[in-house]
């Protein structure tokens, strides 16, 4: 009977936890959208908790017709491109963060696993790897550091939550 509460918890913390990961990545980006819209000039806003990342050249955005452009002739409709307005904004080209949604799954499946074991010091190898891992990415990007910070914090709540819950309840 523990084999099933076992392989339930794991799939709740691994697979649960990515819609989990995804409505607090939209409530982040939705403070973040109220943030820019009340204040007057975010950039000069003390007060304001906004993280922009600073363009660079690769690839342009247009606003009013919502298509990217570098210079291999690509095209990615982003969240940028949903702006108002007709004003080109430049960013990279380069994708960020890539494979974060299989990395989500296998990080909460490893903190769950630590965490039924008894050994919750794997943790911090979880983290210290996933951290290593993307020092390079994060470094780069303002915005990266940002949405892994976000991801990882709430992905390691909800696989240490499930865990916990399913340790008190089920496993004893």
């Amino acid at each position: 009977m523990d084999a099933l509460w076992i392989t339930l918890t794991l799939l709740t913390a691994g697979f649960v936890g990515w819609p989990v990961t995804a409505l607090v990545f939209r409530l982040a980006r939705t403070i973040d959208d109220r943030a820019d819209a009340g204040a007057a000039d975010p950039a000069n806003d003390p007060a304001a908790d906004v993280t922009v990342d600073h363009p660079t050249a690769g690839a342009s955005i247009t606003a009013t017709s919502g298509t990217a452009t570098s210079g291999s002739g690509s095209s990615d409709a982003g969240p940028a491109a949903s702006a108002a307005g007709s004003a080109t904004v430049s960013v990279s080209s380069v994708r960020i963060l890539r494979g974060g949604a299989i990395i989500g799954v296998l990080e909460r499946l490893a903190v769950c696993l630590a965490i039924l074991a008894g050994e919750p010091v794997a943790i911090a190898y979880v983290v210290a790897i996933k951290g290593l891992g993307r020092f390079a990415e994060l470094k780069e990007t303002p915005v990266a550091a940002e949405r892994f910070i976000i991801g990882t914090l709430t992905s390691l709540l909800w696989a240490a939550g499930v865990a916990a819950l399913a340790k008190v309840l089920f496993l004893g």
